[in-house]
């Protein structure tokens, strides 16, 4: 089976070293032949996953396709499907997820819990909204890893915000942030992984670690696997889906956004899952049986990402000493230039004892760092 991925970055290279055990060709479209997923893949394609000729004329040697991220030729997708290949997740939910207010209107339309909002187009715009203050403010497409995202508190704040479409939403009094993965097959049968518990980087606004399973009380853990089913089923395609969501200070839970893809918060079910989200995405493709979601141990995943003040060929300092330690497993993208704030890999660490993750957690962040030389 020939299968390509549009999007050569840390995600599909981790999706293609899971193909390693699937009599599958892979094919790559990317717009930089020394990403991450160019050296792994079978078959590479230079070029932009925005470009309609370029997206079909590359699809249209395939027998399915997925992504990598949301920004791509939706209409070049949708012509692709309509001859034939198959596309992973459907064109028409990666259309629903890729727009923010296309996005925020499928959970109002289904009745999934999320945020009271509205929709902007300029600056002033918000101050017709002062009731939602203080809000989020998302731009509805091109935001991703943090940006296109203000925090709006008060009116004074509107030239945070954006020019343009755009969701205004309340900003929930958040007690934790947590993800779940789910998948669906061809024949609807969904699965789900246990959920995580992410903690953020407050510069970056990029996940800082997180911990698997997240701890939370049964009718929280019901709930929130009922919701995150929810929001696929309703989206009636086969594909892997994060489902990001809110707990809030007095129990309840709300979505705050789905992706239609393999996730960075699904990155410890390499090492700590029995089927990772990369094994699972390939078996939902190939139209084998689902994966065991079951984690083995408790996990913990620590981004690496870009230090401040270093931008040129990087060096990861600590790297000797953070590979010495037990039951910790380092992935690095192979990006060759690090700047600040760049994803440059994830450690991730397993452990029965919730206290030992955490602590190896912070002693990692604070001994590994990506730097120049």
């Amino acid at each position: 089976m020939k299968v390509g991925i549009l999007g050569g970055g840390q995600l599909g290279r981790m999706l293609l070293q899971a193909a390693a055990n699937y009599d599958v060709t892979t094919y790559v479209l990317e717009n930089d032949d020394q990403c991450p997923a160019a050296h792994l893949c079978h078959h590479f394609t230079k070029g932009s996953i925005t470009d309609f000729d370029t997206v079909y004329n590359f699809g249209k040697q395939l027998d399915a396709i997925t992504i990598e991220i949301e920004a791509v030729n939706i209409q070049a997708l949708e012509k692709l499907e309509a001859e034939g290949i198959k596309v992973y997740p459907s064109t028409s939910a990666i259309k629903t997820i890729k727009n923010k207010i296309l996005q925020k209107e499928f959970y109002a339309a289904h009745e999934i819990p999320s945020a009271p909002f509205t929709i902007t187009y300029t600056k002033e715009d918000i101050k017709s909204h002062e009731n939602l203050l203080p809000a989020v403010h998302k731009i509805a497409e091109g935001g991703y890893d943090g940006k296109g995202v203000q925090v709006i508190n008060e009116t004074a704040d509107i030239n945070l915000g954006f020019e343009g479409p755009s969701v205004l939403e309340q900003k929930i009094k958040i007690s934790k942030e947590i993800a779940l993965m789910v998948g669906m097959n061809a024949a609807g049968k969904t699965i789900n992984y246990p959920p995580c518990e992410m903690i953020f980087d407050p510069v970056y606004n990029l996940l800082d670690y997180q911990l698997s399973p997240a701890k939370l009380d049964e009718k929280q853990l019901w709930k929130a696997q009922a919701i995150a089913r929810k929001v696929v089923t309703e989206l009636k395609s086969p594909g892997l889906f994060a489902i990001e969501l809110f707990i809030d200070k007095d129990g309840d839970i709300w979505v705050n956004e789905t992706a239609p893809r393999v996730h960075n918060s699904g990155h410890h079910t390499i090492e700590a899952n029995y089927s990772s989200q990369y094994d699972m995405l390939w078996r939902i493709i190939l139209d084998y049986p689902l994966g065991n979601t079951n984690e083995i141990l408790p996990s913990a995943i620590v981004n690496i990402i870009g230090a401040p003040g270093y931008e040129g060929d990087v060096f990861y300092e600590g790297l000797p000493e953070v590979l010495s330690m037990d039951n910790v497993f380092v992935h690095l993208y192979g990006k060759k230039k690090t700047k600040p704030g760049r994803k440059m890999g994830h450690v991730t660490i397993i452990s029965s004892d919730y206290q030992d993750l955490t602590y190896k957690a912070n002693k990692i962040k604070h001994t590994l760092k990506a730097i120049c030389k």
